[in-house]
């Protein structure tokens, strides 16, 4: 006797149909799954065994073969045993045939209950590209899986639950389906809250308008982390299609919040510098997304930069560049989405008070040349906008009168970033910000007055700057120009853009 039932699995952020086919014969009474199971799904055989019977179910005294097809992908996680138990059931003859527009999810305990599993969101997706019409899920993962279009989606507490529905005898209801709805990071710190500091509060403005990265250089206490973790604050709302994608990342990285449908704002990641390259990139033997995928259309704060390891710091060259992280392994290659805005903050030396206006600094000339050269120049070339944070003088920060409040600042970067999708939409490219601006369409986006380019030929002369560098100034005077309004880029702008270029060269190349 022979059953089979469609179910769903994942690899990377992809979803994929899979059949589990259950044949019933003669012989010794035996349990095997096949089709590239890992250890998850080989186990799956004593939770499925289990609860057959815990559920009222007569478990086939028979050889249960389980096929999982196609046979040439890895299954991997627990996310198979709903559908195993049912085609055991419908081979054994105990329930009739489940039609094949139906599809089952879900991991079972030991006496029937369906428990969440990972990746819930690209199965959904993969469900509705298979013309399947009706997906059954745990109820944990219910609202997730109703975030798909175009498809009927069952939250299931237990399998006894899914036999009575199939038999028509206690019908479910299908979920509500779940709207989208961005929202602001309201639960951020307001930029209120940082006293002084006008020139970096500018620059963090122009880099939320454009989605420049940003390099904070200063001493400690002048309010470099303070900064960097309020700017989700005035950062534009995600689109549904930004959303989908960051969530997909956090539900196969079993990250989701809990009674959470979708991610609807802006992620913000800062790992510790102890992570590990793997940590950062992704990886695995079956490779998961690392902290620059999760903060995928977000911000990844690297604080103390220097403190990171080297190895793991040149990872993020690539991805920075292209806006994903390729991780090869030898099963295969993935390919993570990492759309970021790059926040570093570090210290100007190891005991932070090289060129502190009152405080001396401790540290010899061999040690804060050492301590600079952790930076590489090729990641330093990346990063659009590098500003110096200095400290911050008594009666700024006695004052009872706070800094310009987020909300303010925000209503100019969406203005910024309304005339960026415009533009763009208008010449057919697929970038929503200046810093995604392809080298092919620079010139023509980026036109500016014979003196704006007077000063940019002798900045790029004096301050030997690479294609690359004179690019992001570029990219950077745009920013400013639409902060203004203005549609040639002027003098004023490139000469701001240019002074965000110049502390490299300050604490780096000219020692």
């Amino acid at each position: 006797m022979f059953a089979n039932i469609k179910s769903l699995g994942v690899y990377a952020l992809s979803g994929f149909e899979v059949s589990v086919e259950a044949d019933i014969s003669g012989g010794l009474p035996a349990f095997t799954v096949v089709g590239l199971p890992d250890s998850a799904v080989k186990e799956s055989t004593e939770r499925v065994h289990s609860s057959l019977k815990n559920i009222g179910f007569k478990y086939p005294v028979s050889r249960i073969t389980v096929n999982l097809a196609p046979a040439d992908i890895r299954k991997t996680g627990p996310v198979y045993d709903l559908p195993i138990l049912l085609a055991i059931l419908c081979a054994s003859e105990q329930i009739r045939p489940i039609p094949p527009h139906c599809a089952f999810i879900g991991e079972l305990s030991l006496d029937g209950a369906v428990r969440s599993v990972n990746g819930v969101l690209p199965m959904a997706l993969a469900a509705k590209a298979a013309g399947i019409t009706q997906l059954f899920v745990p109820y944990d993962n219910v609202s997730e899986a109703a975030v798909a279009d175009d498809i009927t989606v069952y939250g299931v507490k237990s399998a006894h639950e899914v036999i009575l529905h199939l038999l028509g005898e206690k019908p479910l209801a299908p979920a509500e389906k779940v709207g989208f709805e961005a929202a602001l990071s309201a639960d951020v710190a307001d930029f209120s809250d940082v006293r002084g500091q006008i020139a970096a509060r500018r620059a963090l403005e122009i880099a939320a308008s454009g989605n420049h990265n940003v390099l904070l250089i200063g001493p400690p206490g002048t309010g470099k982390s303070m900064l960097a973790k309020r700017l989700p604050g005035i950062l534009p709302p995600l689109t549904k299609q930004q959303a989908i994608e960051t969530t997909k990342i956090y539900s196969v990285a079993g990250l989701m919040p809990k009674n959470c449908a979708i991610i609807n704002k802006r992620p913000f990641r800062s790992p510790h510098h102890s992570v590990s390259s793997a940590g950062l990139a992704g990886g695995g033997s079956v490779p998961r997304p690392g902290e620059i995928s999760l903060a995928h259309n977000g911000v990844l704060f690297l604080d103390e930069l220097p403190e990171f390891h080297r190895d793991t710091l040149e990872i993020l060259r690539q991805p920075i560049e292209d806006g994903i992280v390729t991780v090869s392994r030898a099963a295969g290659t993935v390919t993570f989405p990492c759309s970021i805005m790059f926040i570093a903050a570090m210290n100007p030396c190891p005991c932070g008070y090289f060129g502190h206006p009152t405080r001396q600094c401790s540290c010899t000339q061999v040690a804060i040349d050492r301590y600079l050269q952790r930076i590489s120049g090729p990641l330093l070339d990346r990063i659009d906008v590098h500003v110096e944070v200095s400290p911050v003088d008594y009666d700024e920060i006695s004052g009872e009168i706070g800094g310009e409040c987020s909300a303010d600042i925000l209503r100019r970067v969406l203005k910024a970033r309304e005339i960026q999708t415009k533009r763009y939409e208008a010449m057919g490219l697929d970038i929503t910000s200046n810093a995604e601006l392809p080298s092919n369409v620079l010139r023509t986006v980026c036109k500016h007055t014979p003196a704006a380019a007077k000063m940019l030929k002798g900045a790029f002369e004096s301050m030997g700057l690479s294609a690359r560098a004179y690019d992001k100034v570029l990219k950077v005077s745009r920013t400013i120009a639409d902060l203004e309004g203005a549609k040639i880029i002027d003098i004023q702008h490139i000469s701001e853009a240019i002074q965000y270029r110049s502390l490299d060269r300050k604490y780096w190349y000219n020692r």
